[in-house]
Order: C-alpha cells, then structure tokens, then sequence
C-alpha cells in the first residue's frame, strides 16, 4: 500500500470531508454491531417469556436500527465517493501540469500515448480506490475488528479458537497481495503501450490508409491488444485466487467454531441466545474479512496505478528557471548571441550537433540561417527557446545567458512560426489566441488581417468561432500558416523566428504567406531557417551551416560570388526551379 499513501496530503486538503465520511462510515459500523445483541436478547427473554410486546418491541428498535443503518451508509457513499472524485481530479490537473512543464528531452524519450494512459487509466483505477474501495477497506476493517471484540466478550472461548486461525488468513492475504500489485502493474504497463500505439495510429490514419497500412496496422495492435489481455488475466487469477482462498480459511474455520459451540448449547455451558450473538459478530467479521481480501486486491491494483503517477509527479524538468533569476532589460532590444556553443542531444550523445558555434544578430537585423539537412539550424531555436541548455558556452539574450533569467521571461520575448504548425482542435480565434488567451475579438482580427488570414476566415461557416478540427486538419497548408504568424504577430514579441515557414506551400500560399511575414518582420529582430533559399534573399545576413558550424557567412551576391557551398546550394536549386518551369511551358 505504500504507492497509495503517497496520495496522502491530497485527501489532507479536504479535511471536513474525511470527517464527514468518517463520521458515517463509523455509526454504519457501530449500527451493524448492535444489530446482534438485540437479536441475543431477543432470543433468550422475548422468546424464553413468550412476551408478545417484548419481541414487538424489540422489532420496533431493529427497524429503527435499519433506518439508521441506512441514512449511514447513504451518507457513507456520497461523502467517499465525492472524495474520490475530488481527489482525482486533483491528481489529474497536478499530474498534467507537471508533464507540460517537463523539458523536450522528456518527451524525446517517452510516447505521448503511454503519458495519457497514466492520466486517463491510472487516474481512474485511483478514483475506484480512494472512492468505494478504500471506504469499504475501512468499513470491513472497523466491522471485523468490532465483530472480533464483542466474539471475544461474548465468549472467549469460541473467540480463542478464531482468533488463532486468523494468522493463517492474514499471512497469505499480504503475499498474495504483493502479486496483484505487481501484475497489475504490467497490466497498466501493457495498456499504456496498447493506448500509446492506438493513438499514434490513429493520429496518422491518413498515411496509414494512403500506405495501405491497415492490415499491418490491426495486426500489430491486435498483439498488442492480446499482451495487455493476457497480463491483465494473469492480474485477475492472482486476485481470484487469493478471494477464494481467504474465503475458504474464513468461513472454513467459522464453521468449525460453531461446531463447537453447538455442542456447547447441547451441554448447557452457553444459552442459544448467546451462540446467536456469538453466530451474528462471526459472520460480520467473516464476511469482513472476505470482503477485505476481495478490496486488498483492488487497493493493490491502485497501488500499481500510484506507482506509476508518482513516478511521473517525480520526474524533475531537465530545464528549470534558476534560484536567482536576472532580468531582461526592458524594452527588448532583440539582440541574440551564440559563444563558441557545443550541444549534443540528450537521446544522441555521440552526436554533436553544434560544435563550437558563435554569431551575433544585432537589434531589428534579419539574419537567415541555411545549409544542408543535420548542420544543426532547428537546433539553434530549440537552444535560443532554451528547450536544452549547450554543453559548451552560451546563449544571450540582450546580453543576459538566457540560463539565467527566468523562463517566461525569455520565451515571453520569442515569437516562433515554425514549418510543422500546431493547431488544436478549437476556435479559430482561441487558436490564435493561444499565446494571449485574455486578446479581445478586435485584435484578434487585426493580426488575422495582418497575417492575409481574415479573408479565408471571414469565409468559414461560423468565422473566427469555427472549430478547426484536430491538429487543424479541415484547413489547409496556407491557412494553418497564416493563422500560425496572426498568433505570432498577437504575442508582438522583439524577436521571432521563422522555421521553414513556407517551404510546404504552393505558389499562391507562398505569397501570401511571405507578404504577411514582410510585414511581421518589419522592426523585429529575425532568424530565418529556409531550404528554399529564394526565401532568405532579403536577409540582411545569411549564415551558412554545416556539421553544426558557421562555414560562410555574407549576402546572397557575395556568398554567390565565394563560390562555396552557398552557391553550390544555390547553383542546385534555381537550376531544379529553371528546369521545372521549362518542363512546365
């Protein structure tokens, strides 16, 4: 049960409502107990007497016990399933906070499906027992533990006789449990990699279906599907084995007490009345104690879910703001600085990727970055939004180390369009909004109108209240562009940066697209990522990369006239483009 308690102070925030439930789930408790020394008493005088009014009497306060008993019990559940529910969703919010706050290198490693698996399944086998198990753990734990008391003022005895078997019953119930936890935990495990590649699939349907892709598709989650039912089975034997075993000890060893006190009411030494009693509390607590076996296997279930959510609660962000953060001058001047910086991805630390690379951009400069795939561009902006932190020198942000000031501080001045665009399934307007949540409709539209996007919006069934469809998908390439630099042109941030923001689109899309970002560009400090290098001719500088260094560096015309790589690129690009247009005409 450990996992479980570390859930702890999230039921110490609701104080008044564990009292409540506990309140209730006691006076349940002690109600039931009561119910057998009436039946004794009536036993042994009501029916001794033949007093009709004695026994009417005494069915009058059983009824009224009943009543009681069932106001209880009502109260019970409500206020322990509330807490369960609360609980729950406090640990659903906490644990999705925590995740988005993890660093990129988390994620580089770990599958967004397996993430929401613990946040949907674990959560839920969690809520199951914080709500009815844990209450019902409790509840059989107070009635057995009660029932044994009064066996034992009742008739030590008898008691004697139970209590000592109750170390075989007990014993066995804590190894067994033991293994449920641990195959419910692979059968958590085994889910979240069946949901993890379900959602992959599902995500991708459209390539899938375009490779004809299906059949492999169902195959391999259909063996995923099979691996998560054959370790969930062997999670659900070991908890049927270890209910049928605890009953057949409890009510195996019940029987032969009562053996023995039946030949005990035969010899006079106990009253019928007494053995009654003694019969009732046994029961109670027998059935307590199967209840709690059948309840252990679920806690322990839970137990594999906890374990698993505080294994993520615990992962600690690879990137942190520092304890004594400095502050970015303001306003912004925009200028950006790499000193002799080296960095090799967390997951690839035999790759380097930047290797010793340094450049300035000056305050409202425009500077492009190019060259070949893997010199390392993309990973000058994962550096720059200090998504990793360089293993070697640093990056400035008007002349502060970025590792130094605070992250929303430093991303609040970045403003990204990059080529994969990000659009949620909702509004047009929160989707450009998605950076300034409280942005009023006006402006809203204004940078829409600056962004060449109101036009096509304007068009949509509902406008700006259109849905967008998951990751944008009743879009197309140049309006999920457009509504990409409207959301950066809302956030107005000093510096921004444009990742391959046009490579994708077609020559109508491209030009609205690069007559929005002239404008955006327009006093800004800018870095430009393009392949296509008919984008970056308005650079104010171009960099040229390769093997995660500066090579060259220099205007189109001059890095033309170098004659280096530069011109090699471009040499092979105009010539591609000429030729396609010949071929064309």
């Amino acid at each position: 049960m450990r996992p479980l308690t570390r859930l702890l102070p999230y039921l110490a925030r609701y104080r008044s409502l564990v009292a409540a439930a506990t309140f209730f789930l006691m006076l349940a408790a002690a109600t039931t107990l009561a119910l057998p020394l009436a039946v004794r008493r009536m036993v042994d005088h009501g029916f001794a007497s033949s007093d009709g009014n004695f026994i009417n009497n005494y069915f009058g306060m059983l009824m009224a016990l009943a009543a009681l008993l069932a106001v209880a019990s009502a109260m019970r559940y409500y206020y322990v399933i509330t807490i369960g529910e609360r609980v729950v969703a406090d640990l659903r919010r906490e644990v999705f906070s925590h995740v988005t706050k993890l660093s990129p290198s988390f994620f580089d490693v770990n599958q967004s499906g397996e993430i929401v698996s613990r946040l949907t399944a674990d959560t839920t086998q969690i809520k199951s027992a914080f709500g009815s198990s844990a209450s019902q753990a409790l509840r059989n734990t107070i009635l057995c533990l009660g029932a044994m008391a009064m066996m034992i003022y009742t008739s030590p005895q008898l008691s004697a006789l139970v209590l000592g078997a109750i170390p075989l019953i007990v014993f066995p119930l804590v190894g067994f449990g033991r293994s449920v936890r641990k195959r419910s935990r692979a059968a958590q495990d085994t889910l979240a990699a069946t949901s993890a590649f379900a959602a992959e699939v599902i995500g991708a349907a459209r390539t899938v279906q375009a490779f004809g892709g299906e059949t492999t598709a169902n195959g391999r989650y259909g063996n995923t599907v099979e691996s998560a039912y054959d370790t969930a089975r062997a999670a659900i034997k070991a908890r049927a084995l270890l209910t049928g075993f605890a009953i057949l000890l409890v009510f195996g060893s019940i029987v032969g007490v009562l053996w023995y006190g039946a030949q005990s009411v035969l010899s006079g030494t106990m009253t019928a009345g007494t053995l009654g009693q003694f019969v009732l509390y046994s029961v109670i607590a027998a059935s307590s104690l199967g209840q709690l076996s059948e309840v252990w296997g679920e806690l322990s279930a839970a137990g594999g879910a906890a374990e698993r959510l505080t294994e993520l609660l615990q992962e600690v962000p690879a990137i942190r703001d520092p304890e004594r953060p400095v502050a970015l001058s303001v306003p912004s001047r925009g200028e950006v600085e790499f000193d002799a910086v080296s960095f090799a991805y967390p997951a690839r630390v035999s790759a380097i990727t930047l290797n010793a690379l340094s450049f300035r951009v000056r305050s409202g400069e425009t500077v492009a970055i190019v060259g070949p795939s893997g010199a390392g561009k993309s990973t000058v902006f994962s550096l720059l939004m200090r998504f990793y932190d360089p293993s070697a020198g640093s990056v400035t942000l008007d002349g502060v180390d970025i590792r130094q000031a605070r992250l929303s501080d430093l991303r609040s001045r970045l403003a990204i369009v990059p080529q994969d665009v990000t659009i949620f399934a909702a509004s047009i307007h929160d989707n450009i909004a998605f950076g300034a949540p409280n942005a009023s409709r006006e402006a809203v539209r204004a940078a829409a109108v600056a962004a060449q996007a109101d036009e096509f919006i304007s068009k949509l069934d509902n406008g700006y209240d259109t849905m967008a469809g998951e990751r944008g998908i009743t879009l197309s390439g140049g309006q999920r562009q457009r509504i990409a630099i409207a959301r950066a042109i809302l956030k107005d941030a000093p510096v921004l940066l444009l990742d391959e923001a046009t490579s994708a689109l077609d020559a109508e899309s491209e030009t609205l697209v690069q007559k929005a970002l002239d404008g955006l560009m327009r006093n800004r400090t800018t870095l430009v990522i393009a392949h296509r290098l008919a984008t970056v001719l308005k650079a104010d500088r171009i960099l040229v990369m390769e093997n995660g260094r500066i090579v060259e560096e220099g205007t189109h015309q001059s890095l033309i006239a170098q004659g280096g790589l530069y011109a090699k690129l471009a040499r092979l690009q105009f010539h591609d483009i000429e030729h396609r247009s010949a071929s064309a005409l």
